[in-house]
């Protein structure tokens, strides 16, 4: 199957305002992200979908495939699948374009779950850390969304049973306190979807759920479609404020990333 990886990106962001265009590393960020898709064996195109124009200069700058998509959409699923409906390919993944040290091996699963899947849509999960016990990155951190999952499909793959920004389940016996971090699932935002799935999802209306934990997937899961769950070993964070670009930025010098 043809598979299409489009990667959404908007100049306005409260907490990190022009996050695309930021070139400390002497690249810009949305550049970072495009470079890991490129490297991913099974799929086919590498699309950015922006309605800002600095962005689509930026991007046709550095030699990508971007295409102008409308200022209208609340979400980047929206986004996503108008940029979608004019690509020759019948997966879409839907990557976040703040994940400039994505693995492309964890993309590659991805795609090969939702490929051999029955699921409406696939996403990936991994454990935390076992000493996050507590505050950010920690199970009981409401940015740290959670993936509750249900019964395996194959070896380290799973049906999503529900996400949310809260601790769940909560340990009675210890008044909530979190003992092994391990047992939680740290939803890793990535997306893939069969074109068709897709469209249908951009167009439903939010569910009470979706309202409520601003969570897209639950909308899914509120239609009565199932959601496929690949676990993988570990996943390095997304930029969503300044502190988190200049770790990046730190890592990208040391080398490390």
């Amino acid at each position: 199957m043809k598979t299409a990886i489009v990667i959404p990106a908007r100049f306005g962001s409260t907490r990190l305002p022009g996050k695309p265009l930021l070139d400390r590393t002497g690249k810009p960020l949305i550049q970072h992200v495009y470079e890991q898709a490129q490297q991913v064996k099974n799929s086919n195109q590498v699309v950015v979908a922006t309605d800002d124009r600095r962005i689509f200069d930026c991007v046709a700058g550095f030699g990508g495939e971007v295409v102008m998509t409308s200022g209208e959409h609340e979400t980047g699923s929206g986004r996503v699948a108008e940029a979608a409906g004019s690509l020759d390919a019948e997966i879409i993944v839907n990557l976040q374009g703040d994940e400039p040290e994505i693995d492309p091996a964890h993309i590659e699963r991805l795609i090969h779950l939702h490929t051999n899947s029955n699921a409406f849509a696939s996403t990936l999960a991994c454990r935390f850390s076992h000493n996050a016990v507590s505050g950010a990155g920690s199970p009981d951190d409401t940015a740290a969304v959670k993936a509750i999952l249900g019964d395996a499909i194959g070896e380290k793959t799973y049906w999503a049973r529900y996400f949310t920004r809260y601790l769940f389940p909560v340990p009675r016996d210890t008044l909530g306190a979190i003992k092994t971090p391990s047992d939680y699932f740290l939803h890793v935002g990535i997306y893939a979807f069969f074109k068709e799935n897709l469209m249908t999802f951009a167009g439903a209306p939010m569910g009470a759920l979706e309202k409520v934990e601003r969570l897209e997937q639950l909308r899914i899961l509120e239609m009565g479609e199932a959601i496929a769950v690949a676990e993988i070993p570990a996943a390095v964070p997304g930029i969503d404020t300044p502190a988190d670009y200049d770790a990046f930025v730190t890592r990208w010098s040391e080398g490390v990333t």
